[in-house]
């Protein structure tokens, strides 16, 4: 026996027939002996059409609190449907919502962003798996939570994946199933490219860096909660088997969701190439980074403005760009000199919240290392990673202190 979380997104219960698919597809897994717990979004997009019901009706009057509930509306309603369905097909069903005493997403008493409690709902899931010894199919709201003085809450955009993952945590589910209206996690979105292909299977990290880049089919926030114990897929709807293969979410590997710091331990050289409208030559960057390809050349960081580009360099060959690049700048028009600097450190710094839930996460990593008098010679961010290169002398140091404020 399985214990398996799906999530329903809300084109999944998009109307009647989809309902019953998917609660079809619940009770087939059911009747194969698991346990299987519902979470489910508003149906289609009913919490758009109440914000703005809500903004014509009342504008700026309503209060985070007030939104909260009329917010919560979408899900309680597809809970208390879907509910029905499952024991309409002939297995006991219930509809867990903040108004349960079973409900088990405890939050702080932030309205519209809550932060989930995690002793709290932690304790309070153990009254779902009650339910499922009791045989009985618990389908719980996505997307909200019960603040301390048991008012409504919402967890934010995508808070029903998070309430999915959450709950596969707490009560170590075997699988989380996220049905939604793909087959699976594509090499890229097949409305633009009809060549796009369904992948077997992507990493944690993918997974969130993809959604961060604008990807709609699992909300980042989620991923924080992805254990790696326990198996998690995309699927769609269409085929109404939760059985499908989808697309499979592997990870995390050790200290993937975590905030980490770490020194690269070989020194690196940065080469500067400088020229004139260098933005204007095409293939330039092409050119500079085949020539270091070709010549077995790793570059560990880059970067390009109208007038420079820079790379960096292990400085055991950076002899030899230094002399390869040379020949690029002599035989180019657009390009006048290039310089070469050695004893660079690398510190890669990743977290899966940086750019999501961590504003102002570079000023807070950069300001002690300008208070201690360490130079920053170049940095680069993506929506998970900062990558910064400091003078080879002070790349312990620095170290040291942004570990401080990572913790």
């Amino acid at each position: 026996m399985e214990l398996i979380v799906a999530k329903f997104g809300g084109t999944s219960v998009g109307d009647g027939s989809r309902i019953k698919k998917a609660a079809q597809s619940v009770v087939n897994e059911y009747m194969k002996g698991n346990q299987v717990v519902v979470v489910v979004s508003a149906i289609n997009k009913t919490t758009d059409d109440l914000i703005q019901v809500a903004d014509e009706a009342i504008g700026d009057i309503a209060s985070p609190q007030q939104m909260a509930e009329i917010l919560s509306m979408g899900e309680m309603t597809s809970t208390r449907v879907m509910a029905s369905t499952i024991e309409s097909l002939g297995v006991k069903s219930t509809f867990i919502d903040p108004y349960n005493e079973a409900w088990p997403i405890i939050t702080d008493n932030n309205p519209l962003e809550a932060n989930i409690n995690f002793e709290a709902s932690e304790y309070q899931s153990k009254k779902i798996a009650q339910l499922l010894e009791q045989g009985v199919i618990p389908v719980v709201c996505g997307f909200l939570g019960r603040g301390p003085n048991n008012q409504i809450t919402t967890i934010g955009r995508g808070g029903s994946d998070v309430t999915a993952f959450f709950l596969g945590h707490a009560l170590n589910a075997d699988e989380v199933v996220i049905v939604t209206d793909v087959d699976g996690v594509m090499s890229t979105d097949p409305r633009k490219i009809e060549e796009a292909e369904k992948l077997d299977k992507i990493s944690v990290e993918e997974m969130r860096d993809i959604a961060l880049h604008g990807a709609q089919v699992l909300h980042p926030n989620a991923l924080k909660f992805k254990d790696p114990n326990i198996s998690a897929k995309i699927i769609s709807f269409e085929k109404g088997n939760l059985s499908d293969k989808g697309t499979e979410i592997v990870g995390p590997f050790a200290g993937d969701l975590l905030k980490s710091a770490t020194l690269y331990p070989e020194e690196l050289s940065i080469i500067a190439v400088v020229g004139e409208d260098m933005i204007k030559s095409k293939g330039l960057l092409s050119q500079l980074t085949n020539i270091l390809s070709e010549n077995n050349i790793n570059i560990y960081g880059i970067s390009a403005a109208a007038n420079s580009m820079t790379v960096f360099v292990s400085k055991k060959k950076s002899d030899n760009a230094h002399h390869l690049l040379h020949r690029l700048v002599v035989n180019n028009d657009n390009l006048s000199s290039l310089s070469i600097g050695n004893d660079i450190a690398m510190i890669s710094v990743s977290g899966p919240e940086f750019n999501v839930e961590t504003p102002g996460i570079i000023s807070d990593i950069t300001r002690p290392l300008h208070k201690n008098n360490i130079n920053i010679v170049e940095i680069s961010s993506s929506q998970t990673a900062i990558i910064l290169f400091v003078e080879w002398k002070d790349g312990k140091k620095a170290l040291e202190l942004i570990k401080e404020v990572l913790d």
